[in-house]
């Protein structure tokens, strides 16, 4: 390499999951770091050696994925089924990976801690000033905020206090904050994280991967006949964060209509309640699925004439369900169950391509859906919208751009400085 040859970037993610990984944000990571590492940069993924749906699996300790470097730290293998066990794991993530990056980072490097586990940004910022690495946070969700608004938070109160100043202090101490929505970058304004160091880059969905075809084209909805009916569709995580009485009662209401099928896809431990309540109701007209391969993801997503999205509103701000994107690539409307004035909510409203329904409001629900099925033009249309969308605002293509952009990886910078954010789309 010549002296006028600028070296390449180095960029050093962390995250709990990568590839082979099929969880939504191991596969975003996948997706921006092999892009990348594709545009010349010297990538580096710190993560663990598990896969998030079976934390028994030992992935190789390290190895080169599209030229991406993945390492992979011991950690403790309790799963998420109990809390302590999940705080176990966590703690041996935390310290697998300060001793691997404390190994690995450099001066000007340029140091991406995702939110998995959470809080993981006080790590990196403590590992970035000793080292002299420049700090970007990707901001997937906000804790330990969530876990307080849903009841799960075992810290007390001092120590939660405590956490969320370190939480806020990392934040400020980063070269930028890439938050995957406006209500979140509203939500860290108001905790007086400077305007000039947040970033909005939402998640995405590639339109190339995921195709708008018929539900009559769907090889899945072929092998559990479901032509004639009129499927609603979810597809991915219904966890903690997630509603589904809303969906259990208009299915109540939609009871004796045989022409609608629910088709579940995913898992989460709101899924296996919503399993469970079904079958105490002799609701027939459920079909229940486990996560589906990435590669089949388009044909599974096709399977479905209008897909459903849920978040509690009190958690408005505070996370963004990624299903989003790979329903708006598959065009097809989104009914999302949650907050009128919520991240969701305000880009349906803005492309007119879904239905916003209250949380509790199952009667709404059905009804929303029996206009759907009796009004095929306008179900097409709202498809036809939610593509658009994707395409021209959400694609991963957009989104990489603009993380090339926060990055600024041309030639004349590459000393760990990081740009200031494009202009948000919205």
């Amino acid at each position: 390499m010549t002296p006028e040859t600028p070296r390449p970037r180095r960029l050093i993610f962390v995250n709990r999951y990568y590839r082979p990984d099929q969880s939504a944000t191991s596969q975003l990571l996948t997706d921006l770091a092999q892009s990348l590492a594709a545009r010349g940069c010297e990538v580096h993924v710190v993560c663990s050696r598990q896969l998030y749906e079976d934390p028994d699996v030992r992935l190789e300790p390290f190895e080169v994925l599209c030229l991406v470097q993945v390492h992979r730290v011991a950690t403790t293998r309790f799963g998420r089924g109990r809390l302590i066990g999940r705080a176990i794991d966590y703690a041996s993530f935390y310290a697998s990976s300060a001793i691997a990056l404390m190994r690995l980072v450099r001066r000007a490097d340029v140091l991406i801690p995702k939110t998995d586990p959470p809080l993981l940004s006080i790590l990196a910022a403590l590992i970035a000033r000793m080292k002299g690495a420049a700090l970007v946070n990707w901001q997937q969700d906000v804790f330990p905020e969530i876990a307080s608004h849903l009841g799960s938070n075992p810290l007390p109160g001092w120590l939660d206090r405590l956490l969320r100043r370190a939480r806020d202090a990392s934040l400020r101490a980063a070269r930028m904050n890439v938050v995957v929505g406006h209500r979140m970058q509203e939500y860290f304004a108001a905790q007086k994280i400077p305007a000039a160091q947040l970033c909005v880059i939402d998640n995405w969905a590639d339109p190339e991967a995921i195709v708008a075809k018929p539900a009559s084209a769907s090889a899945l909805g072929a092998r559990l006949r479901l032509a004639g009916r009129f499927v609603v569709g979810y597809s991915g995580n219904l966890g903690r964060a997630h509603e589904y009485q809303t969906l259990l009662s208009a299915a109540e209401i939609l009871r004796g209509d045989p022409s609608f099928a629910f088709l579940m896809i995913g898992g989460g431990a709101k899924m296996q309640a919503l399993r469970e309540a079904v079958a105490q109701r002799g609701l027939e007209h459920f079909l229940f699925l486990g996560y589906q391969a990435r590669e089949e993801l388009s044909d599974s997503l096709a399977a479905a004439d209008v897909h459903l999205a849920s978040l509690l509103p009190e958690l408005e701000g505070l996370l963004v369900p990624s299903k989003l994107y790979g329903v708006l690539a598959a065009g097809r409307p989104l009914v999302f169950i949650g907050d009128e004035d919520g991240e969701i909510a305000r880009i349906l409203h803005q492309y007119g391509c879904g239905i916003v329904v209250g949380v509790g409001a199952g009667d709404t629900l059905a009804a929303a859906l029996r206009r759907l099925q009796a009004n095929p033009e306008e179900c097409a249309a709202m498809g036809a919208r939610a593509r658009s969308a994707l395409v021209e605002h959400y694609s991963r293509d957009a989104a990489l751009a603009r993380w090339a952009a926060v990055l600024d990886l041309t030639p004349a910078n590459r000393r760990g400085d990081v740009a200031p954010p494009a202009p948000s789309s919205r």
